[in-house]
């Protein structure tokens, strides 16, 4: 199978092509596994992309980041007008299976329930309500996936990826309050995914996609937590924590790390994993296991492709290394 991988310059993009290394990879930016420089927007260079094509993987994006430093129109130029130039391309190449990286922050303000709410439980059925013109974008991609879908009968599995980018927050004082490794292994409870289980999720829905037709999908690490835990989570998170995980205490104690005071909602995973067969490996729980042993919490995956920044200016945690 000829595989398009869009997006190859950046993390999941490199991720996808060292382990598809016979994947073509289309990237605005040039690098080590990109054979197609040029913007997906850009139908001339996208159908010389597409040529033999058997299969995309569309994961080029303008990221959240980017909102303050690109307009408006260059998220709507990336991300809507290249993703139509995609799917039309796909189409007309006659290509057999579509997988679309898209986001949880598509999910926007229904993230953040009100004052004395209980927290969040976010699947694949919570309505999006975008924060920003990312998840505006995003979300219109998504919808542009599924007409593609209906009239032409593409089968496409749109993946709603959590957090993997080995970056700092960009909150400044969340910076100042934890110390990085604390803070992403505390994320690995409800929000955060390792790269490496992020490349197994697309390389399932690349198999999966014909036999499902369509699907949407929440990629993120199994969570410990219920439903009956989501009142309590969101005014005493680490008392649940410490009743679903009580090893994390000792582990947390001989690092000096602390856990959230609060969690405010919690990615929900079971659908990827029943109808993908989607296994992550990376959870909290694992995370613990390998920093108790001594060893790296992170996949060889992850620490090998590393940070790549989102910007060529001093812009904070996001300036390119």
């Amino acid at each position: 199978m000829r595989i398009l991988v869009t997006g190859s310059s950046g993390h999941l993009g490199e991720a996808l092509r060292r382990v598809l290394p016979d994947a073509v990879g289309l990237d605005v930016l040039p690098s080590p596994y990109t054979d197609v420089v040029g913007s997906v927007a850009d139908r001339a260079v996208v159908a010389r992309a597409l040529e033999g094509a058997d299969a995309v993987i569309h994961a080029a994006t303008l990221h959240k980041p980017h909102v303050g430093s690109h307009s408006r129109q260059a998220f709507v130029d990336t991300n809507v007008t290249g993703t139509l130039a995609l799917l039309e391309g796909a189409v007309e190449a006659g290509v057999s299976r579509f997988v679309f990286t898209s986001t949880t922050s598509a999910f926007g303000r229904a993230l953040t329930p009100p004052p004395g709410a209980p927290a969040a439980w976010i699947t694949e059925h919570v309505a999006p309500v975008p924060r920003n013109i990312y998840g505006v974008t995003k979300t219109a991609a998504e919808q542009l996936c599924e007409l593609f879908h209906n009239d032409h009968g593409l089968p496409i599995v749109i993946l709603r990826t959590s957090r993997f980018f080995p970056e700092a927050d960009d909150r400044d004082d969340v910076r100042a309050a934890y110390e990085d490794a604390n803070l992403k292994v505390n994320e690995l409870l409800y929000r955060r995914a390792d790269l490496e289980d992020v490349v197994g999720a697309h390389l399932l829905a690349l198999e999966r996609a014909p036999a499902l037709g369509f699907g949407r999908y929440i990629v993120s690490a199994t969570t410990p937590f219920t439903r009956a835990d989501l009142a309590e989570l969101h005014v005493d998170a680490p008392a649940v924590v410490r009743r679903r995980v009580p090893a994390f205490e000792d582990v947390y104690a001989a690092r000096g790390w602390r856990m959230f005071g609060a969690i405010e909602r919690v990615y929900v995973n079971e659908r990827a994993r029943l109808e993908l067969g989607w296994t992550p490996r990376y959870d909290f729980g694992y995370a613990l296991e390998r920093l108790a042993a001594g060893e790296e919490w992170r996949s060889e995956l992850a620490l090998t492709v590393g940070a790549k920044g989102y910007h060529a200016e001093p812009t904070g945690p996001y300036t390119v290394r």
